[in-house]
């Protein structure tokens, strides 16, 4: 008996309680490259919380406590500080200048030059004719920036075509409109409202249901071209007012998107050319590197069974790197499908597809052992069965009474005592003491399930730090033919190594005694916890096979090519739609689809009786549903936003059509302010609000940076030319370098406006704009004419967006997690185990695409998380911590619901005592069911 615990006062009623350290043996590992079974100690890697600050995870003798001090500077070396802190800004701009991005600067600025040559180069003015706004050739280059893919620039110069066929539809349907009523039926007033109303406001609400419905941002830039050319036509031009038909602008419109693709397209396929193939498979290395880290650092934190290195910003830093890379996966796959289909190459963009599914599964899966690790931790934390009242032999830390009692100690990655030694074998078997505390039976456990679990986390983080490529450029694969055999032949390993360890722990007089049933069910939930991570390990290694083998397939594909080059996407009347990658649901983007989907899904356990198609259908459904099913349409939030989008587009654009105030709406440039209002007009209150803030913003420092350039350079074009690759360079590094794609594009569209439109006006390009100063432009009345129209159109579309149909981010959140806590609801009320106990083939909770279009609604909530912290709500301030934290327990939830899937699908026969247990709990099973089906639903 511990003698502390017999002392007087408060320390006889304080126990001091025992942790164990699990002693885990050496195991049998299988070593990839050779297939060679060894039997070895094997290290999963440094404990995060063992690094020092040095970073190599080793402290030698003379390594001080505190850190090195740092020696305060004497005004002496004053000039040698200042020398070594230019050669590192040196340095870094001479870095930054080899990098990806710094190359990415140079050739936006490179492109943007070659299309500000439209505007003082004569000779392709001329070819532009008379009309203004020769400046969006270069406009068009920054937008279609060269600094993407292959893949994604011929994306890109899909996007400008079909931008512009739309455009061009909308203007001569208008200008036939109007022609027809005026011409014909005399009624010039009654087709201006039929344009305003039809092509105007339904062309424009068209366009902002596209950008929101596919979510991409080069389908918001080609929507933002949409939106000029029909703006300009419509309500500048004059053709549609005076009912005539002119292509002159249309005509000056596709020249100028052709100069802008071509300069762009060369400038990116000729000057450090990027290809998404070789991106995505520089991002598949970084993944199953990051994937490595993760599969290492949970299994060590299940092995440790602290939940500390779990929650360290190492590992923290792991997880977020994986997930950035999964994401570039997704993004790289959809532009390399535009590269393999023109090179002919599809049947290896569709292996690439299988692949990143693969991975997908992977990522799933490591969810999975997430959520187990989690799950052990939570057992861990709960209080000990009971209290020791006898001695105990093995190796014991005895702790103190603050210290948590639960916490194991770390294992020492050291070689460790081989089997056979008398020290090895359990601490607890033999022991005198009855009852046992959480912690004390899960390093029983360990002490058998261990040398297994990480025999095979060492295999696979092997095989996962050499796949799939090889270094670049050339990125040659590296896939070894024994790699798919020795994971084999470590999975049946493995296998057999678990049902041992299992044997053993039961057959152990702990385990097979008999005990009340609250502590034997205490047993078992440790006993279960262990299991659900063994069998995820053991679906990880599966699925990693799976991997192995359509890497074995592109392997294949790409040395050999057995069937040649395709270009079967070219023969549309034989399309097959039975293949469906990951490229097709990459655009369901937005909530409403994610909702449909989900709502939608079937449910595996779902027989639909023969009267369902009849009572949707049948005489008895009243006029009024019918006409309320048929309008559900426009009860989507997406359709509410097109229609509110195109009202205020009209309202906007009305006084063009009203002769006596179309001179105030030339004057002031009406058309920039309706493309703001345009750009501006978000699905969410907070969207609206991040874009008008950003536009304004940029507007306003792209006028001060027109004005003083126009001052400075007198009208001179090389040197507004010099100005303009200035300006062109910082805006590429604010888009490419910081990620402010809005506020780097408004600053140059509004320098454009003003700086390029000066000097056209400055050598009589233009035949009538003298209000703003003619051949003697006014710069200050420039800047301040298109402010005023950005300034006009920001308020306007916040006006829109918040008095009209007002979407809040902060309520689209609320819905969007109702709806995803609803179906996992109904995915939990499916009770798979019902059908084992009836002696029927369990079926699983959800399926691959379910669990997928959850994971992926779940990141869409996410970035509505993101535009929610903008609003400003009388309410107060956004709760973002509080957030955070439902999104983050969500995402464990469906984590949990992945590991029960691998769980029910590898465990295919019950044993008696799990019957037994299931019958037993029928009833508090039920009422758990129905309380946690509750929750969601509430």
């Amino acid at each position: 008996m511990n003698p502390s615990a017999t002392g007087g006062g408060d320390e006889a009623r304080v126990p001091r309680p025992i942790t164990f350290r699990p002693n885990i043996r050496q195991a049998s590992v299988i070593i990839p490259k050779t297939g060679q079974r060894v039997r070895r100690t094997v290290t999963l890697g440094i404990s995060p919380g063992l690094t020092t600050p040095n970073g190599n995870g080793v402290a030698s003798e003379s390594s001080p406590l505190l850190g090195v001090p740092k020696a305060r500077p004497k005004p002496s070396d004053a000039p040698r500080i200042f020398l070594r802190v230019a050669q590192r800004l040196y340095h870094n701009a001479l870095d930054f200048a080899r990098s990806r991005t710094g190359k990415g600067v140079l050739k936006c600025s490179i492109a943007y030059l070659l299309g500000s040559l439209a505007t003082f180069v004569p000779a392709i003015t001329a070819m532009l004719g008379q009309q203004d706004g020769k400046h969006i050739v270069a406009t068009i280059t920054v937008y279609f920036h060269p600094a993407r893919s292959q893949g994604s620039m011929f994306e890109a110069v899909v996007l400008a075509i079909v931008a512009f066929a739309y455009s061009a539809f909308i203007s001569f349907a208008s200008m036939g409109i109007s022609v027809f009523f005026r011409e014909v039926v005399d009624l010039v007033i009654i087709g201006h409202t039929i344009v305003l109303v039809v092509f105007c406001g339904g062309g424009l609400g068209f366009v902002g249901w596209i950008k929101q419905r596919l979510g991409h941002p080069l389908v918001n830039i080609s929507c933002s071209l949409t939106s000029l050319a029909i703006i300009t036509v419509l309500t500048k031009e004059g053709a549609v007012q005076a009912a005539r038909f002119s292509d002159d602008k249309i005509v000056q419109v596709l020249k100028m998107i052709v100069m802008g693709v071509i300069a762009t397209t060369a400038v990116s396929f000729l000057l450090f050319p990027v290809s998404a193939r070789t991106d995505l498979r520089e991002n598949l290395i970084s993944f199953t590197g990051s994937l490595s880290e993760v599969l290492a650092g949970t299994t060590r934190c299940f092995l440790v069974g602290c939940e500390a290195e779990i929650k360290s910003p190492q590992y923290r830093t792991a997880m977020d790197k994986y997930k950035s890379h999964l994401a570039n996966i997704e993004k790289n796959l959809v532009e390399a499908k535009y590269e393999h289909y023109i090179a002919g190459t599809e049947r290896e963009f569709r292996l690439e597809a299988k692949l990143v599914d693969c991975m997908q599964r992977l990522a799933q899966n490591i969810g999975g052992l997430r959520s187990a690790a989690t799950t052990q931790f939570l057992i861990l934390a709960q209080p000990g069965l009971g209290l020791s009242t006898g001695p105990r032999s093995g190796k014991v830390a005895v702790a103190s009474a603050s210290e948590n009692p639960t916490t194991l100690e770390v294992i020492d990655e050291t070689p460790e005592i081989c089997e056979g030694d008398p020290a090895s074998k359990p601490a607890l078997k033999g022991s005198t003491n009855p009852i046992l505390t959480p912690g004390e039976v899960f390093a029983e456990f360990i002490e058998h399930l261990g040398p297994s679990i990480k025999s095979l986390a060492y295999t696979l983080r092997e095989i996962l730090d050499d796949l799939p490529f090889g270094p670049g450029p050339d990125y040659q694969f590296m896939v070894d033919t024994e790699y798919r055999s020795s994971l084999v032949a470590a999975v049946k390993l493995y296998s057999q190594s678990r049902q041992v360890a299992l044997s053993k722990v039961y057959d152990t007089n702990q385990v097979n005694k008999e005990r009340s049933v609250d502590i034997e069910a205490d047993y078992e939930e440790i006993a279960a916890s262990c299991g659900v991570f063994s069998y995820a390990l053991q679906d990880f290694a599966n699925e990693m096979i799976t991997y192995l083998d359509v890497l074995d397939e592109l392997k294949l594909e790409i040395e050999e090519r057995p069937n040649g080059r395709t270009w079967s996407w070219l023969k549309v009347w034989r399309r097959k739609r039975g293949f469906r990658s990951l490229e097709d649901t990459s655009s369901i983007n937005t909530l409403d689809q994610e909702a449909d989907v989900l709502s939608n899904a079937p449910n595996p356990l779902h027989r639909p009786s023969p009267n369902t198609a009849s009572d949707n259908h049948g005489p008895g459904m009243t006029h009024r549903y019918r006409l309320w099913k048929a309008l559900a349409i426009f009860r989507r939030d997406d359709t509410k936003f097109a229609i509110k989008v195109g009202v205020g587009a009209a309202l906007y654009a009305l006084p063009s059509f009203l002769s006596a105030e179309r001179p105030f709406y030339q004057r002031f440039r009406g058309e920039w302010g309706l493309l703001s209002y345009m750009l501006v007009c978000s699905m969410t209150i907070g969207a609206s609000n991040t874009t008008g803030y950003a536009r304004f913003l940029g507007t306003c420092i792209g006028a001060v940076c027109a004005i003083i350039a126009w001052e400075l350079s007198g009208e001179n074009p090389f040197a507004l030319a010099a100005f303009g690759w200035i300006m062109s360079v910082w805006t590429a590094y604010i888009i490419l370098a910081q990620g402010k794609g809005p506020m780097g594009r408004f600053i140059m569209l509004t320098y454009n406006l003003s700086a390029l439109y000066a000097y056209s006006l400055s050598v009589k390009d233009l035949d009538d704009d003298d209000d703003e100063g003619g051949i003697s432009p006014i710069i200050t009345k420039i800047t301040f004419h298109r402010t005023a129209a950005v300034l006009s159109g920001c308020v306007w579309g916040l006006i829109i967006t918040r008095f009209i149909w007002p979407i809040s981010a902060r309520q689209k959140l609320k819905d969007g997690l109702s709806v995803l806590w609803l179906r996992m609801g109904l995915i939990w009320k499916r009770r798979p185990m019902e059908c084992r106990l009836q002696g029927k083939t369990s079926n699983a909770y959800m399926d691959l695409e379910e669990e997928l279009q959850l994971h992926k609604f779940l990141a869409q909530l996410e970035k509505v998380r993101d535009s929610a912290t903008f609003e400003v709500s009388l309410r107060g301030p956004f709760r973002e911590a509080s957030y955070n934290r439902l999104l983050s327990s969500t995402g464990g939830m469906l984590d949990a619901l992945h590991a029960m899937n691998v769980m029910i699908l590898k465990e295919t026969r019950m044993s008696p005592g799990e019957a037994a247990i299931l019958k037993s709990t029928t009833s508090e099973r039920a009422q758990l069911s129905l309380r946690i089906t509750h929750l969601f639903q509430g």
